[in-house]
């Protein structure tokens, strides 16, 4: 009687366990990607955002259909200029 009863306990235990591992979501296999640090803020956003905007107008210049007699040249080299000054300031800060 004593090994009957110690049987179906087991087999009970047994049963539990499956029950239990089956209701139970599995782990993932890979662990999540850890998120990427945080960006460290850019010094001087202003003038980062003023080269972008010269840079974007050259590129439009540069693809101009007309030369507005010799105008267009002296843009493109004033935005050089203005570029060049503004990485300057960026250095000696």
């Amino acid at each position: 009687m004593k090994v009957r009863a110690f049987t179906l306990f087991t087999a009970f235990l047994f049963a539990l366990a499956l029950l239990f591992t089956a209701a139970v979501p599995g782990v993932p296999a890979t662990p999540a990607p850890s998120p990427a640090p945080a960006a460290v803020p850019q010094r001087h956003p202003e003038i980062h955002a003023a080269i972008d905007s010269l840079r974007h107008a050259r590129e439009h210049l540069e693809h101009a259909a007309h030369d507005y007699h010799g105008h267009r040249d002296a843009a493109l080299h004033a935005i050089d200029g203005a570029i060049e000054q503004l990485e300057v300031c960026l250095k000696y800060d």
